[in-house]
């Protein structure tokens, strides 16, 4: 049957029903109204960002903030439910050709990635806000592009060596750098983790650190007693409150994520091999890793990551579910890599 044919079998019903609303007092468009009747009112982009931002944890304000306050600069007066699919497609290529280029930019496939996880994150929380219906969602109808393998790896023994020794000299506060530098080598913990530990998470008799790391996660990560005995004086010299962050500048603040920045400048300002390369704190958790897993099997490596991404399990194969590595098997890791004796060592 074809379209018109269609229309033409089914006008008498629709005739029907409009003979019933007439006899009723009604127009379609009462219909409409009262279907949309009780619903909150549709917010603009510049009225509904704000709320999303004040809702989101630290890390996913961090990683799609940007996104959020080039959409309101562009579009903050407009109502959420009119782009449509096209038009975000349209806005991430603009952003894409926009961005900044950096030594490690691979085509804009980041920002463009970024760019769709930050718009859908903002039209699923219109969904669940009940704003606006599934159905209605653009975001849901673009892709991301698909991610290509990281160009991050281990470093070398004697690259490792370059960067501890230029984090150690030189810059405003050396001591701290280098104890970053450390603290990421030794615990291959991400910058969250670290800018999360506080005094209280210190088992000192133990060599302990509880780290808190992306999705919740909490685990006690073996260290060096060396390390130990750093944290402990840094905390101690530069007054971290007991349940307050633990790194902090000379004059008592806590460092934030700048703090990084700026010592990552400064190694590739004197490493030009690290700057070409986009070498960043994140590449010491590849170095530990990969040493872990080299030295130890992928067991020990797993729980030295602290991953717990069911996806990456069961790509291993079901005998990860009864070969697992406990905290000793990583204590002995931590012992082998610094050359301590570790508290856990031999349980």
């Amino acid at each position: 049957m074809t379209s018109a044919e269609s229309a033409a079998s089914a006008r008498p019903e629709i005739e029907a029903a409009l003979l019933l609303l007439g006899k009723l007092g009604l127009t379609p468009a009462d219909l409409v109204a009262s279907s949309t009747a009780g619903r909150p009112v549709v917010p603009t982009f510049a009225e509904f960002v704000p709320e999303i931002a004040a809702a989101v944890t630290a890390g996913t304000l961090k990683t799609y903030g940007s996104y959020w306050t080039k959409v309101v600069e562009l579009w903050g007066d407009r109502k959420i439910d009119s782009p449509t699919a096209l038009e975000l497609e349209q806005l991430g290529e603009r952003i894409k050709a926009k961005r900044t280029v950096r030594s490690s930019d691979r085509g804009g496939r980041s920002a463009v990635e970024n760019y769709v996880g930050a718009m859908r994150c903002l039209y699923r929380r219109a969904v669940e806000s009940e704003l606006i219906l599934a159905s209605q969602n653009p975001a849901a109808k673009i892709k991301k592009p698909r991610r290509l393998p990281s160009n991050r790896r281990a470093l070398p023994d004697a690259r490792l060596q370059e960067v501890t020794r230029v984090a150690a000299n030189g810059g405003d506060d050396p001591a701290l750098d280098a104890l970053l530098v450390r603290f990421h080598t030794e615990t291959g913990a991400r910058r969250a983790g670290a800018l999360a530990v506080r005094p209280m998470d210190l088992d000192r008799e133990q060599c302990l650190v509880r780290l808190r790391e992306k999705g919740g996660t909490e685990d006690w990560q073996p260290v060096s007693p060396t390390l130990m005995a750093h944290l402990w004086d840094h905390s101690v010299e530069r007054g971290a409150p007991r349940n307050g962050q633990l790194l902090r500048y000379r004059n008592g603040r806590p460092i934030t994520y700048r703090r990084y920045d700026g010592l990552w400048v400064r190694v590739r300002e004197a490493l030009p091999w690290a700057a070409a390369q986009g070498v960043s704190t994140h590449w010491l958790r590849h170095t530990i890793l990969t040493w872990v897993e080299r030295n130890f099997g992928p067991a020990v490596a797993r729980a030295f990551a602290r991953h717990t991404d069911k996806a990456a399990e069961q790509k291993s194969g079901s005998t990860a579910t009864y070969v697992k590595a406990d905290i000793h098997e990583v204590a002995r890791a931590v012992a082998a890599l610094t050359g301590e004796p570790h508290p856990l060592e031999n349980p």
